[in-house]
């Protein structure tokens, strides 16, 4: 083996331990930080849009109404956000307890 081609193992074992833990940390903050941002704009967006162009506009429910309508899509899309936010953490995690055991 010569020392200009080091196998993807030896340069892992010469990289670091607490820079592979700050860039999962990084990782996991941005995953956390693009969850947050569309737990509050998507439902709150959804809200306003079927509210308006959906049930009033589309299929001419009257003011009162709409207003349940709509919030029930927009807690049905929290819940979807939610969902999708646990099953990326999990992916996430047990994809670097994988990573971490192989070291």
């Amino acid at each position: 083996m010569s020392t200009g081609h080091l196998d993807k193992a030896a340069l892992k074992a010469l990289q670091p331990s607490n820079f592979r833990n700050e860039s999962s940390l990084a990782s996991t903050l941005k995953t956390l930080l693009f969850f947050t941002a569309l737990m509050i704009t998507v439902p709150i967006g959804l809200y306003f849009m079927t509210k308006s162009y959906v049930f009033e506009g589309a299929f001419g429910v009257c003011n009162r109404d709409s207003y349940f309508f709509a919030a029930i899509v927009a807690v049905v899309v929290v819940h979807v956000v939610l969902a999708l936010f646990v099953y990326v953490a999990w992916n996430e995690g047990s994809r670097q307890w994988h990573e971490g055991k192989q070291d």
